[in-house]
């Protein structure tokens, strides 16, 4: 990781901007790690904190996003970029399918169900889980009717970072293939990125690893993943 570290650089401090979008029930201390690593190179950083469980995906997307990027505007940035996790990544390409970012730079993703998760499929129709996760949940299935399935392939230049890890064996069982614990290696990947890895991490915490922050770090300044 010191040679991941040699590669990135410092930045003219608030000339880009990087807006981070939290997952599904969590809130922006979540992201409050990779906040705090990333404005060390001098980025900008709009840490968004959303209600996940109060509404649908395009609901939140449209409001939030739009939020966060009256911000840069204020600010005047030059590029925009984000990091997202989980349900994140989702609100961002809701988003970026109805309307485009002047400024968009790069984009990572950690963890996305860009392609649903089985989680959903199966734990959905159950009215706990549903309280305990909002509108969203049903929103995220691996049907093609689902969300991310009807989004389509990316155009902006996306990296995706999932995990192989779980802390939840149960779910673990209930996802065919290779997985973190709530999405699994093939459906975080999505037609259209630019670069693809899987780190060796839980999908609660994936967001909070140094490494994780310093290869998605990595891939805004250069558009690949360290190898």
């Amino acid at each position: 990781m010191e040679n991941l570290k040699a590669k990135l650089i410092p930045i003219d401090k608030d000339s880009e901007a990087i807006i981070l979008l939290h997952g599904l029930a969590r809130t922006s201390r979540s992201m409050n790690k990779a906040a705090k690593l990333l404005a060390a190179y001098g980025y900008q950083i709009i840490n968004v904190d959303y209600p996940s469980r109060s509404a649908g995906i395009s609901f939140l997307a449209q409001k939030y996003i739009a939020q966060a990027l009256k911000q840069c505007d204020v600010k005047d940035v030059k590029k925009i970029h984000f990091l997202t996790h989980s349900m994140g990544g989702i609100l961002l390409r809701d988003y970026l399918a109805n309307q485009t970012i002047d400024k968009l730079g790069r984009v990572v993703m950690l963890a996305p169900p860009n392609q649903g998760t089985e989680i959903m499929d199966k734990l959905a129709g159950w009215r706990l889980f549903y309280t305990l996760s909002g509108p969203a949940v049903l929103q995220l299935g691996t049907d093609n009717n689902s969300v991310p399935n009807r989004l389509g392939p990316v155009n902006f230049q996306l990296g995706v970072i999932a995990g192989d890890k779980t802390v939840n064996p149960l779910f673990s069982w209930l996802i065919p293939g290779v997985n973190d614990g709530i999405v699994s290696i093939s459906r975080a990947q999505v037609a259209g990125m630019k670069d693809f890895i899987v780190m060796p991490y839980s999908h609660p915490f994936i967001m909070r690893r140094k490494a994780v922050i310093e290869q998605a770090l990595h891939f805004i300044q250069q558009g690949t993943f360290a190898r």
